[in-house]
């Protein structure tokens, strides 16, 4: 008896130093694979195999030493700890390898691949051996209590079948599940891929959505060069699908909790489409790719990017113009000069910058809908802007008229500034037009059209309020001089003098800062509204001595002539002074020929009857009944040859 547990204790130091040598061997080989986790893995199956063997061994001597004291089991439990390291360490490579897969494959391994399948395949095989010790044990167990109860009151139990229930623990293991923790590393593998992939353009999303060619690269290899490995009842190609699609559907939903910009939002739509189709071209089941990406909802995105465009069309908008409005109405510095020497500002520039931005982000999505619908929104912002335009030139100029004396200077040159700009953008709306509409179709092409139009005309219309500003702070100097018009201080001659002069001034800035086609019309402008304050003036005049105030008015006409003749080519001033020249022949006619001079201007402009009353009750050589006689053989002939106002301008708004 003590030979033969003498010879046991001997075998069994032994086996401890062969297991300890062995455990160094397989560590080296081991490490040797791990350097290069896509190479070949020379050991991997010799590794297993043999910590199998060691592993089934550790667990016997383990459950032998149960019997001795717990001082020997601890010992024993201790010698086994590198061999316990050593399997750790196996684990974590092999699922280090599954976490690779795909590197391993295109590093021209696919033979490691299936390796690891069989090695998961035999550690499934030794669970399964457990899990079926296991059920026996329970069943052995179940069956020995119920013996136990039922022979409670006996001494004696039933020993064998609690012998047999002791032995099925000598080789007992711990589960595994290598199959399923494959699976899940190589799950885990596809989302790190995305997370990696995320992180590289975290800050560009849509960098990180140009990059994403991978994804199809990536299943084509799997189809070609991992199915293969696998065992078909693995089903790996469906299970690879699947971890691609969950790897991407929340890759996707974390890019939009970022907020993303709105061109990103664009561009994610058609990439979900075109994702779609892409993976119907490699014949993916449909059934594999749930949940739907963005949840099914991309088409709401039109919505959110439309949302995000207004909102930040409005917000660099309303930004830009509160710069510019507060230049305008601070006006600290003169305004800025451009290439072409005239007034501006850069907010014309930016403004379209932005719009163009946006526009061409709609115009990629392909889809006419989208790029009508951003350019309404862009055209409601323009129209926002030329209402804040009109309403600050009205304020800035009612400021200088009602308080003069707080009233910043700088106005003129920032009003010029103001007009020049919405000339400018009158430009850049009709340019973005022309681009646009052909893009789309005839439909989505008259929206677009329209909208446009519609902000061109707002452009002019700022324009011409500007310009109507401009003469308004003319006539504003022009005050103290229009009210001297055809009073007794106007017969010495130095009233036009003063009003020519003060026209020389404004135009000199007018002629050299603003933009020529608006300075035309301002000119027209300018000389309608020189004749109607002169015409009018006339009309109201109390007393016209004659014939000095026909000389004077001669006078009046020959400066103002030569004045405008410096603006216009003469031949077209003539067809607006012709009006002064026929109100001057009903002046200057004879009581008895008035009717002759207003025939020729009655067949010209319209009875003006009003009008005409005025002139003839101002003339100091008519008396009232002179007047009377007049009007009447003037109404009698307007009555007979049914004749009716058809006034220019200047006398409707003489005559009102």
């Amino acid at each position: 008896m003590v030979h033969r547990n003498f010879a046991q204790v001997e075998e069994m130091i032994n086996n401890l130093r062969e297991v300890a040598r062995r455990v160094e061997d397989l560590r080296e080989m081991l490490e040797y694979d791990q350097r290069n986790i896509t190479g070949p893995s020379k050991y991997l199956f010799p590794i297993h195999h043999q910590l199998h063997q060691l592993e089934e061994f550790r667990n016997q001597s383990l459950h032998q030493s149960k019997k001795s004291s717990p001082n020997s089991h601890a010992i024993m439990t201790r010698l086994f700890e590198p061999l316990d390291k050593l399997i750790q360490d196996f684990d974590q490579h092999f699922f280090t390898l599954c976490c690779n897969i795909l590197p391993i494959v295109r590093a021209g391994h696919p033979e490691v691949v299936v390796k690891l399948c069989k090695i998961a395949e035999v550690e499934g095989a030794a669970d399964q051996k457990v899990c079926s010790a296991i059920h026996t044990e329970i069943i052995l167990l179940t069956n020995f209590v119920q013996a136990v109860l039922i022979k409670l009151v006996k001494k004696s139990a039933n020993l064998d079948t609690a012998a047999k229930f002791r032995s099925m623990q000598a080789n007992a293991r711990q589960i595994k599940n290598y199959r399923l923790n494959m699976m899940k590393n190589i799950s885990e593998s596809v989302r790190q891929k995305f997370e990696e992939e995320y992180a590289k353009d975290r800050d560009n999303p849509a960098a990180f959505l140009d990059n994403l060619g991978w994804i199809y690269k990536d299943i084509i290899r799997i189809e070609d060069d991992i199915v293969p490995c696998f065992p078909p009842d693995n089903d790996i190609y469906n299970f690879y699908i699947k971890e691609y699609h969950k790897g991407l559907y929340e890759i996707l939903n974390r890019l939009m909790a970022d907020e993303p910009e709105a061109r990103v939002l664009l561009q994610l739509r058609g990439w979900v489409k075109e994702y779609k189709k892409s993976m119907n071209e490699l014949n993916v089941p449909p059934e594999l790719l749930e949940p739907p990406l963005l949840d099914g909802k991309e088409q709401t995105l039109i919505d959110d990017y439309l949302s995000l465009i207004v909102k930040k069309l409005e917000e660099w908008t309303g930004n830009l113009m509160k710069t510019e409005l507060n230049q305008f109405t601070a006006r600290e510095e003169p305004p800025e000069v451009d290439a072409d020497g005239l007034f501006g500002t850069q907010g014309a520039v930016i403004m379209f910058q932005m719009i163009n931005q946006q526009s061409d982000s709609a115009a990629e999505s392909g889809q006419g809908a989208v790029l009508a619908r951003v350019v309404e929104a862009s055209g409601r912002v323009m129209r926002e802007t030329q209402v804040q335009w009109i309403k600050t030139i009205e304020g800035e100029y009612k400021k200088l008229v009602e308080k003069p004396e707080e009233a910043k200077v700088g106005l003129v040159e920032y009003v010029i500034a103001v007009a020049n700009d919405q000339i400018k953008s009158a430009d850049y709306a009709e340019a973005l037009a022309a681009r646009l509409e052909p893009m789309v179709s005839e439909k989505y092409g008259a929206i677009i059209s329209e909208q446009l139009n519609v902000a061109i005309d707002g452009y002019l219309d700022v324009a011409k309020k500007c310009t109507q500003t401009l003469i308004d702070l003319i006539f504003n100097d022009l005050k103290p001089a229009t009210k001297q018009l055809f009073s007794q201080s106007w017969y010495n001659g130095s009233v036009m003098a003063t009003i020519v002069a003060t026209f020389r001034d404004y135009m000199t800035d007018y002629q050299q800062y603003l933009n020529p086609s608006i300075l035309e019309l301002l000119i027209e402008d300018l000389l309608d509204t020189f004749l109607i304050t002169y015409l009018t003036a006339m009309a109201n005049a109390s007393k016209l001595r004659m014939p000095a105030a026909i000389d004077q008015i001669k006078s009046d006409v020959s400066e103002a002539f030569k004045f405008f003749s410096t603006l216009k080519p003469p031949n077209e001033l003539e067809a607006y002074f012709e009006v002064v020249e026929m109100v001057l022949a009903l002046l200057e006619s004879s009581k008895s020929m008035v009717f002759l001079s207003f025939w020729s201007f009655a067949k010209k402009h319209g009875p003006c009857l009003a009008f005409v009353e005025g002139l003839m009750k101002a003339r100091e050589d008519l008396d009232r009944s002179a007047v009377n006689e007049v009007m009447e053989s003037v109404k009698r002939k307007v009555k007979d040859d049914n004749i009716t106002d058809r006034m220019l301008p200047i006398l409707t708004s003489v005559a009102h």
